[in-house]
């Protein structure tokens, strides 16, 4: 029964896009394909990524604090929360659980624990990113890839699920 309940919960996380962390599937096309073709390029992915660090930088002194990291993550969740068909309740919840992620977020992207994350921490994040939704490593992230990406990532949840049983 324990098994089941948990492989529920994985499989519903996996089919619900993410909310403003664009870094599963059809919530990654969806962000970063600017010519809206299906498909995100490596170069629409860092012309995204850049604007977005320089948006976020909100003083503009060339670092993002957690505040400003926080600030403007907060803002596109809202605007995704607005346009979600899900209750009142269940937006409440996403936006707590988000907000938390977000947090935890900044301090793992903050590698030299300064309090603010550099361009290039930015960057890394990215690059890593990419790398993980381009499933077939050709520098293009289609649903092709963004479906296999999910396949594993559900895979290896449901193997911890059961090393942790």
């Amino acid at each position: 029964m324990k098994k089941s309940l948990i492989l529920a919960a994985v499989a519903a996380a996996i089919a619900t896009p993410a909310l403003a962390a664009p870094h599963e599937g059809r919530a990654f096309i969806h962000d970063y394909d600017t010519n809206k073709d299906g498909k995100v390029t490596r170069a629409e992915f860092d012309a995204v990524r850049a604007q977005r660090f320089k948006a976020t930088d909100a003083n503009h002194d060339g670092t993002v604090s957690e505040d400003e990291y926080i600030s403007e993550y907060q803002a596109r969740l809202e605007k995704q929360l607005a346009a979600s068909t899900d209750t009142e309740e269940q937006k409440t919840e996403e936006r707590q659980r988000q907000m938390r992620q977000a947090h935890v977020r900044f301090g793992v992207l903050d590698k030299d624990k300064d309090g603010k994350m550099t361009q290039a921490e930015y960057d890394a994040s990215g690059a890593r990113a990419f790398a993980e939704q381009d499933d077939d490593k050709d520098g293009i992230v289609t649903q092709a890839d963004a479906t296999a990406t999910a396949a594993k990532q559900l895979a290896a949840r449901e193997a911890r699920a059961q090393q942790q049983q």
